[in-house]
């Protein structure tokens, strides 16, 4: 892939870091270990060590969802979040954590309340919003702080 400009994405599945050309980002590339398809606006499910390659390591803008199963507003909040996932693909992708179940990684990076958006992008924290969200303010955040225009409606 010499003189291709690509992008770096970890499998959400396997864990496998996979390097897409970002000309084809929009045609739904898939992992090379296991298959799952890596961009495709659909919310995937993190655990720990995925959690931290995704934030760590992808060059995509990643906005991760920390919630939990009990959460009321989590619970509102996730078919918007699904929403939102469609609407930024192919250039973000929409992951979530179970604070629940990864009580170490939510403590780790700060989380305070739930639910709580980070987005991360090329292995740093760029911004947070805090609370349940409609997925129009979902995507005006991540816009905004991942420096995405809206696509053209021509």
């Amino acid at each position: 892939m010499s003189g291709i400009e690509a992008v770096r994405m970890t499998c959400p599945t396997c864990g496998q870091a996979n390097r897409v050309p970002t000309a084809r980002l929009g045609e739904g590339p898939k992992c090379a270990v296991c298959g799952t398809t890596l961009l495709d606006g659909t919310v995937a499910e993190l655990d720990a060590t995925t959690h931290d390659k995704v934030t760590l390591n992808d060059g995509l803008p990643v906005l991760v969802d920390y919630w939990a199963p009990w959460c009321g507003p989590c619970r509102m909040m996730a078919p918007e979040f699904a929403k939102a996932a469609k609407m930024l693909a192919p250039r973000m992708r929409l992951m979530k954590l179970n604070t629940e179940d990864h009580p170490d990684v939510s403590s780790r990076v700060g989380i305070r309340g739930i639910p709580a958006l980070i987005l991360y992008r090329n292995g740093r924290e760029i911004a947070r919003l805090a609370g349940a969200r409609p997925a129009a303010d979902i995507v005006a955040f991540a816009r905004q702080h991942a420096g995405l225009t809206p696509p053209s409606t021509a």
